[in-house]
């Protein structure tokens, strides 16, 4: 398995793992406090990387446009409400509909850059998805 495919499992973990104690810190205190914490940890974490092996400022960053930093406003989006659902839905449930989503999201990307690649397959991928969560859903019921 090459180092790529590896690291692209661990970060899949790492994620739900995440979510888990974001999740359990949300039902401790509030979803918002979870996301502050969550940020403001990674915030200090990735300061301190970025000062030991350097590059934490690369050349022209102040020139990039502005939507260029709309990535940690979604982000504290995406992590608050993830700690909000996964305490209400699930772990399973709560992967599943996020995948689909961004499966969802990366569709329609791909048709607005003129990009379809196998729009038939992803679409598939998306309704195999969505069949899990009502699965999952039908055996909780």
């Amino acid at each position: 398995m090459s180092t790529a495919i590896l690291l692209a499992i661990l970060g899949g973990v790492l994620v739900g793992l995440s979510r888990q104690l974001n999740g359990r810190l949300s039902v401790a205190t509030s979803p918002m406090i979870s996301s502050f914490w969550n940020h403001a940890v990674g915030f200090a974490g990735l300061t301190l990387l970025g000062l030991v092996i350097g590059g934490l400022l690369p050349p022209g960053a102040a020139n990039a446009p502005w939507q260029a930093y709309l990535g940690g406003p979604v982000g504290v989006v995406f992590v608050a409400g993830g700690s909000w659902v996964i305490a209400r839905i699930g772990a399973l449930n709560t992967a599943l509909l996020v995948i689909a989503g961004q499966m969802v999201s990366g569709v329609a990307f791909d048709l607005l850059r003129d990009k379809p690649g196998h729009i038939w397959m992803s679409a598939l991928g998306v309704l195999l998805i969505l069949g899990g969560v009502a699965l999952t859903q039908r055996r909780q019921g």
